[in-house]
Protein backbone atom coordinates (compact mmCIF):
# COMPACT_ATOMS: atom_id res chain seq x y z
CA UNK A 1 0.00 0.00 0.00
CA UNK A 2 1.14 3.53 -0.76
CA UNK A 3 0.16 6.47 1.44
CA UNK A 4 -0.60 9.84 -0.13
CA UNK A 5 -1.12 13.21 1.49
CA UNK A 6 -3.29 15.64 -0.44
CA UNK A 7 -3.72 19.37 0.08
CA UNK A 8 -6.97 20.64 -1.37
CA UNK A 9 -9.39 23.56 -1.47
CA UNK A 10 -13.16 23.49 -1.51
CA UNK A 11 -16.14 25.77 -1.66
CA UNK A 12 -18.28 24.59 1.24
CA UNK A 13 -21.51 26.17 0.02
CA UNK A 14 -23.07 22.99 -1.37
CA UNK A 15 -21.55 20.54 1.11
CA UNK A 16 -23.08 19.33 4.37
CA UNK A 17 -19.68 19.65 6.01
CA UNK A 18 -16.58 17.47 5.73
CA UNK A 19 -17.56 14.30 7.62
CA UNK A 20 -19.53 11.54 5.89
CA UNK A 21 -23.24 11.61 6.78
CA UNK A 22 -25.99 9.35 5.46
CA UNK A 23 -27.81 10.68 2.40
CA UNK A 24 -25.86 13.97 2.40
CA UNK A 25 -23.21 15.41 0.09
CA UNK A 26 -20.00 15.79 2.08
CA UNK A 27 -16.39 16.56 1.20
CA UNK A 28 -15.15 13.28 2.69
CA UNK A 29 -17.63 11.21 0.69
CA UNK A 30 -16.83 12.95 -2.60
CA UNK A 31 -13.08 12.48 -2.04
CA UNK A 32 -13.60 8.85 -1.03
CA UNK A 33 -15.56 8.16 -4.20
CA UNK A 34 -12.77 9.65 -6.34
CA UNK A 35 -9.97 7.74 -4.59
CA UNK A 36 -11.83 4.44 -4.85
CA UNK A 37 -12.52 5.04 -8.53
CA UNK A 38 -8.79 5.53 -9.14
CA UNK A 39 -8.11 2.33 -7.15
CA UNK A 40 -10.68 0.46 -9.26
CA UNK A 41 -13.18 0.05 -6.41
CA UNK A 42 -11.32 -2.31 -4.02
CA UNK A 43 -13.07 -4.28 -1.30
CA UNK A 44 -12.98 -3.06 1.42
CA UNK A 45 -13.25 0.51 0.21
CA UNK A 46 -10.40 2.95 0.85
CA UNK A 47 -11.02 5.57 3.54
CA UNK A 48 -9.91 9.19 3.32
CA UNK A 49 -8.73 10.68 6.62
CA UNK A 50 -8.97 14.46 6.97
CA UNK A 51 -7.02 16.76 9.27
CA UNK A 52 -10.31 17.71 10.90
CA UNK A 53 -13.97 18.39 10.28
CA UNK A 54 -15.55 21.53 8.92
CA UNK A 55 -19.24 22.31 9.19
CA UNK A 56 -21.78 22.80 6.43
CA UNK A 57 -21.02 25.98 4.53
CA UNK A 58 -17.43 26.33 5.80
CA UNK A 59 -14.72 26.67 3.14
CA UNK A 60 -11.10 25.51 2.95
CA UNK A 61 -8.11 26.99 1.17
CA UNK A 62 -5.65 24.29 2.22
CA UNK A 63 -7.33 21.32 3.87
CA UNK A 64 -5.25 18.14 4.24
CA UNK A 65 -6.13 14.44 4.07
CA UNK A 66 -4.39 11.13 3.57
CA UNK A 67 -5.29 7.72 2.15
CA UNK A 68 -3.65 4.38 1.39
CA UNK A 69 -3.93 3.01 -2.13
CA UNK A 70 -2.62 -0.24 -3.67
CA UNK A 71 -1.35 1.43 -6.85
CA UNK A 72 1.65 3.71 -7.16
CA UNK A 73 1.33 6.97 -9.08
CA UNK A 74 3.70 9.90 -9.28
CA UNK A 75 2.66 12.86 -7.17
CA UNK A 76 1.60 14.88 -10.18
CA UNK A 77 -0.26 11.96 -11.75
CA UNK A 78 -2.21 11.48 -8.52
CA UNK A 79 -3.11 15.18 -8.41
CA UNK A 80 -4.26 15.16 -12.02
CA UNK A 81 -6.16 11.90 -11.67
CA UNK A 82 -8.14 13.16 -8.69
CA UNK A 83 -8.92 16.53 -10.29
CA UNK A 84 -10.18 14.80 -13.44
CA UNK A 85 -12.83 13.04 -11.32
CA UNK A 86 -13.69 15.57 -8.61
CA UNK A 87 -16.50 18.13 -9.02
CA UNK A 88 -15.65 21.77 -9.64
CA UNK A 89 -16.12 22.80 -6.00
CA UNK A 90 -13.07 20.76 -4.89
CA UNK A 91 -9.52 21.22 -6.18
CA UNK A 92 -6.52 19.10 -5.21
CA UNK A 93 -3.62 21.55 -5.13
CA UNK A 94 -0.90 19.07 -4.22
CA UNK A 95 -0.45 15.31 -3.82
CA UNK A 96 2.56 13.82 -2.05
CA UNK A 97 3.59 10.26 -1.32
CA UNK A 98 4.39 10.12 2.40
CA UNK A 99 5.69 7.59 4.90
CA UNK A 100 3.21 5.21 6.59
CA UNK A 101 3.54 7.03 9.92
CA UNK A 102 2.09 10.28 8.54
CA UNK A 103 -1.45 10.96 9.75
CA UNK A 104 -3.43 13.95 8.47
CA UNK A 105 -5.10 14.47 11.83
CA UNK A 106 -2.68 13.26 14.48
CA UNK A 107 0.51 14.60 12.85
CA UNK A 108 -0.88 18.16 12.69
CA UNK A 109 0.65 20.71 15.08
CA UNK A 110 -1.46 23.79 14.45
CA UNK A 111 -4.18 25.19 12.23
CA UNK A 112 -4.99 28.65 10.96
CA UNK A 113 -8.51 29.84 10.14
CA UNK A 114 -9.72 33.06 8.56
CA UNK A 115 -13.11 34.69 9.07
CA UNK A 116 -14.43 37.37 6.68
CA UNK A 117 -17.07 39.92 7.68
CA UNK A 118 -18.56 42.12 4.97
CA UNK A 119 -19.50 45.61 6.20
CA UNK A 120 -21.65 46.74 3.28
CA UNK A 121 -24.95 48.43 4.02
CA UNK A 122 -26.84 45.50 2.48
CA UNK A 123 -25.95 41.87 1.79
CA UNK A 124 -23.91 41.56 -1.40
CA UNK A 125 -25.43 38.71 -3.47
CA UNK A 126 -21.95 37.76 -4.70
CA UNK A 127 -20.56 37.56 -1.17
CA UNK A 128 -23.46 36.01 0.71
CA UNK A 129 -22.01 32.47 0.56
CA UNK A 130 -18.45 33.59 1.34
CA UNK A 131 -18.69 36.18 4.11
CA UNK A 132 -20.76 37.07 7.12
CA UNK A 133 -22.55 40.42 7.00
CA UNK A 134 -22.35 43.02 9.78
CA UNK A 135 -23.24 46.57 8.71
CA UNK A 136 -22.73 48.33 12.03
CA UNK A 137 -19.54 50.30 12.83
CA UNK A 138 -16.78 48.26 14.47
CA UNK A 139 -14.04 49.50 16.77
CA UNK A 140 -11.05 47.37 15.74
CA UNK A 141 -8.91 48.64 18.61
CA UNK A 142 -11.42 47.29 21.16
CA UNK A 143 -11.68 43.94 19.38
CA UNK A 144 -7.89 43.59 19.24
CA UNK A 145 -7.61 44.39 22.93
CA UNK A 146 -10.33 41.88 23.85
CA UNK A 147 -8.80 39.19 21.59
CA UNK A 148 -5.60 39.24 23.67
CA UNK A 149 -7.48 37.48 26.46
CA UNK A 150 -8.11 34.48 24.18
CA UNK A 151 -4.36 33.97 23.67
CA UNK A 152 -2.80 31.04 25.55
CA UNK A 153 -4.22 27.80 26.92
CA UNK A 154 -7.74 28.10 28.27
CA UNK A 155 -10.82 26.04 29.05
CA UNK A 156 -13.09 27.18 26.18
CA UNK A 157 -16.28 25.60 27.54
CA UNK A 158 -18.11 28.93 27.14
CA UNK A 159 -17.10 29.01 23.47
CA UNK A 160 -18.00 25.52 22.28
CA UNK A 161 -21.36 24.56 20.79
CA UNK A 162 -23.49 21.78 22.19
CA UNK A 163 -22.87 18.54 20.34
CA UNK A 164 -19.09 18.69 20.71
CA UNK A 165 -17.50 15.27 21.12
CA UNK A 166 -14.17 16.59 22.41
CA UNK A 167 -12.80 14.87 25.51
CA UNK A 168 -11.37 18.16 26.76
CA UNK A 169 -12.33 21.78 26.17
CA UNK A 170 -8.78 23.02 26.79
CA UNK A 171 -7.15 24.50 23.68
CA UNK A 172 -4.20 26.79 23.02
CA UNK A 173 -4.71 29.85 20.84
CA UNK A 174 -1.33 31.08 19.62
CA UNK A 175 -2.25 34.14 17.59
CA UNK A 176 -5.24 36.28 16.62
CA UNK A 177 -5.05 38.99 13.95
CA UNK A 178 -7.85 41.45 13.17
CA UNK A 179 -7.58 43.92 10.31
CA UNK A 180 -9.68 45.83 7.82
CA UNK A 181 -9.62 45.16 4.09
CA UNK A 182 -10.48 48.60 2.77
CA UNK A 183 -10.74 47.48 -0.84
CA UNK A 184 -13.44 44.88 -0.16
CA UNK A 185 -14.95 46.69 2.83
CA UNK A 186 -14.38 43.67 5.07
CA UNK A 187 -13.05 43.01 8.55
CA UNK A 188 -10.81 39.94 8.63
CA UNK A 189 -10.11 37.74 11.65
CA UNK A 190 -7.32 35.14 11.64
CA UNK A 191 -6.85 32.52 14.37
CA UNK A 192 -3.91 30.14 14.84
CA UNK A 193 -3.92 27.42 17.46
CA UNK A 194 -3.22 23.79 18.22
CA UNK A 195 -6.83 22.93 17.49
CA UNK A 196 -10.31 24.38 17.79
CA UNK A 197 -13.53 23.06 19.28
CA UNK A 198 -16.91 22.68 17.58
CA UNK A 199 -17.96 26.17 16.40
CA UNK A 200 -15.32 27.75 18.65
CA UNK A 201 -14.04 30.25 16.10
CA UNK A 202 -17.52 31.26 14.97
CA UNK A 203 -18.55 31.87 18.59
CA UNK A 204 -15.38 33.87 19.31
CA UNK A 205 -15.96 36.00 16.19
CA UNK A 206 -19.56 36.73 17.19
CA UNK A 207 -18.33 37.65 20.68
CA UNK A 208 -15.68 40.03 19.31
CA UNK A 209 -18.24 41.63 16.99
CA UNK A 210 -20.32 42.40 20.08
CA UNK A 211 -17.26 43.97 21.70
CA UNK A 212 -16.48 45.97 18.55
CA UNK A 213 -20.05 47.30 18.33
CA UNK A 214 -20.10 48.29 22.02
CA UNK A 215 -22.54 45.57 23.07
CA UNK A 216 -19.96 44.13 25.49
CA UNK A 217 -17.05 45.58 27.46
CA UNK A 218 -13.52 44.79 26.32
CA UNK A 219 -12.88 42.96 29.60
CA UNK A 220 -15.74 40.47 29.06
CA UNK A 221 -13.59 37.71 27.55
CA UNK A 222 -11.97 36.93 30.91
CA UNK A 223 -15.32 36.84 32.70
CA UNK A 224 -16.96 34.53 30.16
CA UNK A 225 -13.97 32.19 29.97
CA UNK A 226 -14.06 31.85 33.76
CA UNK A 227 -17.82 31.22 33.75
CA UNK A 228 -17.49 28.00 31.67
CA UNK A 229 -21.07 28.57 30.56
CA UNK A 230 -22.03 28.51 26.87
CA UNK A 231 -25.06 30.74 27.45
CA UNK A 232 -22.71 33.58 28.41
CA UNK A 233 -21.39 33.84 24.83
CA UNK A 234 -24.81 33.53 23.17
CA UNK A 235 -24.21 34.11 19.46
CA UNK A 236 -22.54 32.07 16.68
CA UNK A 237 -21.32 33.77 13.50
CA UNK A 238 -22.50 32.22 10.18
CA UNK A 239 -20.53 29.36 8.61
CA UNK A 240 -20.22 31.22 5.30
CA UNK A 241 -17.45 33.51 6.54
CA UNK A 242 -15.11 30.79 7.79
CA UNK A 243 -12.12 29.37 5.90
CA UNK A 244 -9.51 26.79 6.90
CA UNK A 245 -6.35 28.52 5.71
CA UNK A 246 -3.61 26.02 6.56
CA UNK A 247 -2.62 22.95 8.55
CA UNK A 248 0.95 22.97 9.87
CA UNK A 249 2.92 19.73 10.18
CA UNK A 250 6.22 21.37 11.18
CA UNK A 251 8.19 20.27 14.20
Amino acid sequence: MYRYKITFAYDGTNFSGFQIQPHKRTVEQVLKNAVNKIAKHPDPAISVIGSGRTDAGVHALNQVAHFDIPYHLSNDSMRKALNSILPLDILVKKAEEVTPDFHARYSAHRKTYRYRVDQGEFVNPFKRNYTAHFKYPLDLAKMKEAAKDFIGEHDFTSFVASGSQAKSNFRTVEKISIYRDEHDNEVIFEFTGNGFLYNQIRIMVAFLLEVGSNQRPVSDVKRVLAAKDRTQARMTAPASGLYLVSVDYGK
